[in-house]
């Protein structure tokens, strides 16, 4: 497929399309959107920024094309910031389609209403569309096309019992699976979700463009050493942490050092998380400190560094977290930090799979990475040579 047309896209899709300069199909697209138009199950498995969310949106929006009792489609994400990503990229199709976003955090009011409204499509995280049907506010039973974006965390073990739940008020849906990595646990969940799907695997064409480093540091120079880089970097970063707390810490820590960064992690009210995001997408700010939430999904086009200044659980959280950046044929680069109480988790990740990343200790920073010299320890002060006393001597 050279075109959207050739696959049987709507004049009113495709001048929605043109309008955003989306003329010409990526790989992904290309292959996912006649396979849902002529109604088959899909399996997506491809890079973070390769066209995911497209590919199954157009097709949605050509099977429903005007207002109907609903909802018939249902898009499932595991955070707000990816369900809120995906109903903007819907409305800018310029549909007829009503669409009702639905994640926690916030108040009942506004959601209700639209679901009373009547609403063709229902985006949301698992947690609160369930919510929503235990308080009678939404029916499943109409829904004839579901999509799980990010699907192998949503069939893992913290979401699976909800979106099993969710799954079960539906009858046959026509069945999207999407995600950047698809570990051989899934293929069971596959087999039960879906009949006889479409299985499409692509990589994207700039993928690469991404320069991908590792960055050996004393536990002690990491915050001084991210400090420096961000102070060198002219761009917008992301730098993932661990954990809820670590991340609140880092990013006081660094305005403390005079970085005007943000911080998006799972503690924060609905309000906070939408400004900080809102600060980074404008680029009133250049940095955003972040757990994995900020890892899945997420188009930031402007990311051009990814810092991991701590190490990930799996294989595949690094694959996601490093994949906010070098999308649709930009170039980026990422940094891994490991400190020596690290080394043991590093390897534990090489065994599972993650890549064997360049050493750039030393200050040798390969050709083109963001700074050349990083100092890995605290610097000290030279201190004089004691000056050898004289013997006294006696005076008569």
């Amino acid at each position: 497929m050279q075109s959207f047309a050739e696959a049987g896209v709507s004049p009113r899709t495709l001048g929605a399309l043109a309008a955003q300069s989306i003329t010409v199909p990526v790989k992904i697209q290309a292959e996912a959107i006649p396979a849902l138009i002529a109604g088959r199950d899909v399996v997506i498995e491809a890079p973070t920024g390769s066209g995911k969310t497209l590919a199954f949106l157009v097709p949605l929006a050509e099977r429903f094309g005007s207002p109907a009792p609903g909802p018939r489609a249902l898009i499932l994400t595991p955070t707000r910031e990816l369900a809120m990503q995906v109903a903007g990229v819907l409305k800018g199709m310029d549909t007829n389609l009503r669409c009702a976003l639905l994640y926690g955090g916030i108040g009942y009011a506004t959601q209700t209403a639209a679901l009373k409204a009547g609403a063709d499509v229902v985006v949301g995280t698992p947690g609160r569309t369930l919510d929503m049907i235990g308080r009678k506010q939404l029916s499943l039973s109409r829904v004839e096309y579901l999509v799980l974006d990010e699907a192998d965390e949503m069939l893992d073990a913290g979401f699976a019992p909800d979106v099993e739940r969710l799954l079960g008020l539906t009858y046959q849906p026509q069945t999207v699976l999407a995600s950047a990595t698809m570990p051989e646990w899934v293929s069971r969940m596959i087999a039960k979700h879906t009949q006889d799907p479409c299985r499409i695997e692509a990589e994207t064409e700039g993928e690469n463009l991404l320069d991908h480093g590792l960055l050996r540091v004393e536990r002690s120079a990491k915050l001084g050493a991210l400090s420096n880089l961000l102070h060198s970097h002219p761009g917008a970063a992301i730098v993932f942490g661990r954990t809820k707390h670590g991340v609140r810490k880092l990013n006081r820590d660094l305005n403390r050092m005079g970085h005007d960064s943000v911080e998006l992690q799972g503690d924060l009210s609905q309000p906070v998380r939408d400004r900080a995001m809102a600060a980074f997408r404008e680029g009133r700010t250049r940095v955003l400190v972040a757990t994995n939430v900020a890892a899945r999904g997420l188009d930031i086009s402007h990311v051009d560094l990814v810092i991991n200044f701590e190490l990930p659980e799996t294989p595949g959280w690094l694959t996601h977290r490093v994949g906010r950046t070098a999308r649709m044929g930009q170039t980026g680069r990422a940094l891994t930090f490991v400190s020596p109480e690290d080394e043991q988790a590093w390897r534990r990740l090489r065994q599972l799979g993650a890549p064997d990343l360049k050493d750039i200790n030393g200050g040798t920073a390969p050709a083109g990475a963001p700074v050349t010299t990083v100092r890995t320890g605290q610097s000290r002060r030279r201190r004089r040579p004691r000056r050898r006393q004289r013997p006294a001597t006696a005076v008569a």
